[in-house]
């Protein structure tokens, strides 16, 4: 079985080569860019499975990076940064970004969640049957959603946190549940990433598509976008 690769674009050397080695020791391989265009330089010529990318680089930043190596193909991203700061957390989202990791962190989160995403991307046996709410449609046999007729682009945990509130409209699920149903986090850890995922999901598609119950979780508005 072909080892997964992994490309980790992150200028300082001691963390990029710190995170290549973890990944390497848990059977993955590993490459690494120091800045934003050879980080897309990379990514173009080896076709990874994943992009560990850092927020703040030279030359290009993070978010333009993420952009442009997913300009051809849908690429698995988890950004990386060094600020606390909703605002970072909800751009890099928006423009293509799975998942996010605040510094510093613990090689064994860092792993737990390269495997996560890479869980969900594989993740086959969806229904194919399309869902509905008001104008939005989710097609979860190829993995489209669609305001008004046009696509718009979600990364694959908005598309699995979006298909999983829209399958049971109405359902309110905590965010201990969504952790569990869409991340795979079992110790309920985690809450802010489902609040930015929500957000993230809510500036693409309409405020109305999730409504938030407060002190409980999220529901799929039954009545529709």
């Amino acid at each position: 079985m072909a080892r997964l690769r992994v490309v980790i674009v992150e200028d300082e050397e001691s963390i990029a080569a710190a995170v290549a080695a973890r990944l390497r020791s848990e059977g993955f391989d590993a490459e690494v860019a120091a800045d934003g265009p050879s980080g897309v330089a990379l990514a173009e010529r080896v076709s990874p499975d994943l992009v560990i990318l850092d927020l703040m680089l030279p030359g290009m930043d993070g978010l333009e990076v993420c952009r442009r190596i997913q300009r051809d193909r849908p690429v698995p991203v988890l950004m990386l940064t060094a600020r606390d700061s909703e605002t970072d957390m909800l751009v890099g989202l928006a423009v293509g970004a799975d998942d996010y990791l605040t510094k510093p962190f613990s090689p064994r989160e860092l792993v737990a969640r390269v495997r996560t995403i890479l869980r969900r991307v594989e993740r086959a046996g969806a229904p194919a049957a399309t869902l509905r709410l008001g104008g939005v449609e989710i097609e979860p046999a190829s993995r489209r959603v669609r305001v008004g007729g046009e696509t718009v682009h979600v990364t694959p945990t908005e598309f699995d946190l979006l298909s999983l509130l829209a399958g049971r409209p109405g359902v309110v699920f905590t965010r201990e549940q969504l952790l569990s149903e869409v991340w795979g986090y079992r110790d309920g850890s985690g809450a802010r990433t489902v609040d930015s995922h929500v957000r993230s999901l809510r500036r693409k598609l309409g405020s109305g598509v999730v409504r938030t119950i407060h002190g409980v979780g999220y529901a799929a508005d039954g009545e529709g976008a």
